[in-house]
């Protein structure tokens, strides 16, 4: 079954030459300046490509951050800090604010602005490949380890990265805590979508497909509360889809549950529950039609146009009527006024993210190439200062959704 995912644009960001001639004083400190610029304009190449794999993608990260590591990281001994680190001025947007960037002399601004991409990337991998017919098995287990990677990613910046910059992040941008929690738990909410609809399609009892819908739907609610307190303008149309999925999938919840209400002979408490579903539905439906036509960042699209939607209007509805004639056939029970409590634990299937880990430094960085870098003889051209670099939006590749034909995951 095809999913679909609201995705915020990417980052965009200034160029950057890495031209220190003076400062730089030996051709192996030149040369990992130059590949410093080559490997940042191919990463950057890179989040474009619709060829793109993890794969290919990660070597890429890999390749430039090692090289930034020796700016970053002290190399010769001390605890201070590297003498490189403030040398060079960054500019990048941030995917709620627009096209207005954010700027700090800072390599490790470079480097968390730069791996925040890299995790956006992974989730519009996920979002494409999973958008696709005819999804295959190892197509869905590499959608579901993609959400889960940029999940790893998004928490080592937020515990271990955003601490060290000197600037902390303005409110509603990209490296502030609300923003990054939104991103880190909607990762994980995602790719247990991807988890739902396996456990669906190999049949599991309704008991784990419930409570993993309504484990998901929590998740969804979890990330909505997080941006309510951003300014409406840059979080609505996020937040609604947001909220859209946590009804969507609390409408799962009550319709399995349900089912194991039913297969335990509790009939009315199980048509009182699929009540519940049709009511969680039905708001997921008018919340359709809202995120649809909520101006703001992020992609558009007709969530309840897609047969995954449908689908799940059409069983909640068949597995209603089929309580409501086993009721008036055999059970007769009285149906609850009030819809049954969901105490639902998953015992298994929950996503946890990867965990992300910087690449070793690259073997050009060592102390004695790190020695030949003088501050006091100062950038001939003064590249290093900041300066008014345009930043240009990032050309997207324009995706349509593919038409969902309902197929399997095989």
């Amino acid at each position: 079954m095809a999913h679909w995912f609201h995705r915020n644009p990417l980052k965009a960001t200034a160029p950057v030459s890495f031209n220190y001639y003076g400062v730089a004083g030996s051709p192996a400190a030149n040369k990992i300046c130059n590949d410093l610029r080559t490997t940042r304009a191919r990463l950057l190449d890179m989040f474009t490509d619709i060829t793109c794999t993890p794969e290919i993608m990660k070597n890429a990260t890999d390749a430039y951050f090692s090289l930034l590591q020796a700016f970053i990281t002290s190399l010769d001994g001390s605890s201070q800090d590297n003498k490189m680190r403030y040398i060079q001025n960054f500019k990048w947007t941030d995917t709620l604010q627009g096209n207005t960037p954010s700027a700090q002399q800072d390599m490790v601004f470079e480097l968390v602005s730069m791996a925040f991409n890299v995790a956006l990337w992974y989730t519009k991998f996920a979002s494409r490949l999973a958008g696709k017919e005819n999804i295959t098995e190892p197509e869905a287990k590499d959608v579901h380890r993609s959400l889960k990677v940029a999940a790893g990613i998004f928490i080592n910046l937020k515990e271990v990265r955003i601490p060290r910059l000197i600037t902390p992040a303005e409110k509603g941008r990209d490296l502030e805590p609300r923003v990054m929690d939104a991103y880190i738990i909607q990762c994980q909410a995602e790719a247990q979508e991807v988890t739902i609809a396996r456990a669906i399609e190999l049949k599991h009892k309704a008991t784990l497909i419930a409570a993993l819908a309504y484990e998901t739907a929590n998740f969804y609610q979890k990330a909505d509360h997080t941006l309510n307190t951003l300014e409406p303008e840059c979080s609505s149309k996020w937040r609604k889809y947001l909220q859209l999925k946590q009804h969507f999938y609390m409408a799962y919840a009550y319709c399995y549950h349900g089912q194991t209400l039913l297969a335990d002979d509790k009939c009315g408490e199980a048509i009182r529950s699929l009540q519940e579903a049709e009511k969680c539905y039905a708001r997921a439906e008018s919340l359709c039609k809202e995120y649809r036509q909520t101006k703001g960042p992020g992609t558009t699209a007709k969530p309840s146009e897609q047969l995954f939607f449908i689908k799940l209007g059409g069983l909640i509805k068949n597995t209603l009527e089929k309580c409501q004639r086993e009721n008036g056939f055999i059970y007769f029970h009285k149906v609850p006024a009030e819809p049954p409590t969901l105490e639902l634990k998953a015992s298994y299937g929950l996503a946890e993210p990867v965990p992300f880990e910087l690449p070793p430094l690259s073997e050009q960085c060592t102390p004695e190439v790190y020695a030949t870098f003088d501050l006091t003889r100062g950038a001939k051209n003064d590249k290093g200062k900041p300066k008014d670099e345009e930043v240009k939006p990032v050309k997207e590749p324009d995706l349509k959704p593919q038409k969902d034909t309902g197929c399997s995951i095989s």
